[in-house]
């Protein structure tokens, strides 16, 4: 069991830097034990000091030892044969009613971020967004125009959308924006003192539950399908 989080230090975010720019085995095995202590330890006690956070909360998310990724890549079905990851990410599952959302964190020199949502979506799911856009329109913009969640998050997006609205729906919808989602996604920067504040877990779980409003409603989604996962990176 990892112990409680103390925060990275800045080494961690150097290391990650260097190995963007050594990432081979030959330059990574010698350092796998600095690895292990500026960043995959810290990264477990971040996960288990958040999952006590959400407890507390009542946030009804999953974090835990078993949340962080790992840091190497598959690279079988890749062209780009770089063996390691260059940042750290972990995953927090639903664990209310419903499911097939979660939250996600993302830990990269500059780039860090958290957030969530439902990312890669079965086509049953996706289509039960797109109905509850048009048939529920309501009901999905209080969720997305939640005051919480858009002071923290902004707005939804997806990795990708459509150029146009997809068939069968028209495209002059006013909410044409929603329609042509693939994912249903929100994050917002963690700048890097934030990542290196003891105070992180704290901040994380304060900014998931701002997202509770738009969780939920992607939870109670219909099409879920057996085995579905919480979030996919």
């Amino acid at each position: 069991m990892a112990s409680g989080f103390t925060g990275f230090r800045h080494e961690a975010l150097d290391f990650l830097i260097e190995l963007g720019l050594n990432n081979d085995r030959a330059w990574f095995r010698p350092r796998k034990g600095e690895y292990e202590a500026l960043l995959k330890l810290p990264l477990e006690a971040l996960c288990v000091t958040l999952g006590d956070e959400l407890a507390r909360r009542g946030i009804p998310l999953r974090a835990d030892e078993r949340s962080p990724f790992r840091i190497y890549r598959d690279v079988r079905f890749s062209r780009d044969k770089a063996p390691y990851k260059t940042n750290l990410g972990a995953s927090f599952p639903w664990t209310g009613e419903g499911g097939g959302v979660g939250g996600y964190l993302h830990v990269a020199p500059g780039a860090s971020s958290v957030g969530g949502g439902m990312f890669h979506p079965s086509p049953a799911r996706l289509a039960a967004w797109r109905n509850a856009v048009v048939r529920d329109r309501a009901g999905v913009r209080a969720a997305v125009g939640d005051s919480a969640f858009s002071a923290v998050f902004g707005a939804v997006h997806a990795e990708t959308s459509l150029k146009r609205a997809p068939a069968g729906f028209d495209p002059a919808d006013p909410d044409s924006d929603l329609l042509r989602l693939k994912d249903v996604i929100f994050g917002r920067t963690l700048a890097d003192g934030e990542v290196l504040d003891p105070g992180l877990p704290a901040r994380i779980a304060e900014d998931l539950a701002a997202s509770l409003p738009v969780m939920r409603y992607l939870a109670a989604l219909p099409g879920l399908e057996a085995g579905s996962p919480a979030w996919l990176r």
